[in-house]
């Protein structure tokens, strides 16, 4: 009987210890919860949209204006596989693309499926439009068919709206707005500003002639016959 109860002690004791453990590993390891809350602790990262722009550079007009259409028909090769830009060209995956640059967004060629995500877009293919498409196709449309990833190079988003453009015409290119002044800071004062001369500074032999022209004092003169009586 003794033996019978230093076993059920034992049991009663690994029991409770057991359990304390496992209410200490829920409270330390969330054990008890089948899912962690948002923001409950961590942080989430964010990462970019594969194909969108990822610094800060010139103004987009001024890369249309430096830009060429020659190198956006080498970038442009990347699209070959599902559109065509020759007047008159048959649609394939996507449409013809000769003269898209001004249309209305999702009705450039007629008969061609556009996904309602682009048919409903609202609004046309100028500039500003067609580099955030070609930056990100999905980010501009969400739900759109294609699945181009878009092209993350500026400038070679500018070229190849460059090639569009020079294919079938398009609107006037934009103004590169005008650059602000820079201040820089210690600029040499202009003429006739910033303090004179100041004390103690060199003076140069025109000033010092000058001086020498104003006039003097002169000392008495002592008469030589003067005896001093």
């Amino acid at each position: 009987m003794s033996n019978s109860n230093t076993i059920f002690g034992w049991v009663l004791a690994s029991g409770i210890v057991a359990l304390g453990l496992s209410s200490i590993s829920g409270k330390i390891f969330h054990a008890d919860k089948p899912y962690v809350e948002e923001g409950e602790f961590g942080y989430v990262i964010e990462a970019a949209e594969e194909g969108a722009a990822g610094d800060d550079g010139p103004p987009f007009a001024a890369l249309l204006a430096q830009g060429s259409a020659a190198a956006g028909e080498a970038v442009f090769a990347k699209c070959t596989a599902c559109h065509s830009i020759a007047q008159g060209g048959a649609d394939g995956i996507g449409p013809n693309l000769y003269g898209v640059m001004g249309t209305s967004i999702g009705s450039h060629a007629p008969g061609f499926a556009y996904s309602s995500a682009l048919s409903g877009k609202g609004g046309s293919w100028d500039y500003d439009n067609m580099n955030a498409w070609l930056t990100s196709p999905r980010g501009f449309a969400n739900g759109t068919k294609m699945s181009f990833a878009g092209l993350s190079s500026a400038e070679d988003r500018a070229n190849v709206i460059l090639y569009m453009r020079e294919n079938g015409g398009g609107p006037a290119l934009p103004e590169v707005p005008a650059e602000e002044p820079v201040d820089v800071e210690g600029e040499l004062d202009g003429a006739g500003e910033g303090p004179g001369q100041t004390e103690g500074a060199p003076v140069d032999s025109n000033e010092a002639a000058g001086a020498m022209g104003a006039e003097q004092p002169v000392p008495e003169q002592v008469s030589a016959t003067d005896t001093g009586d």
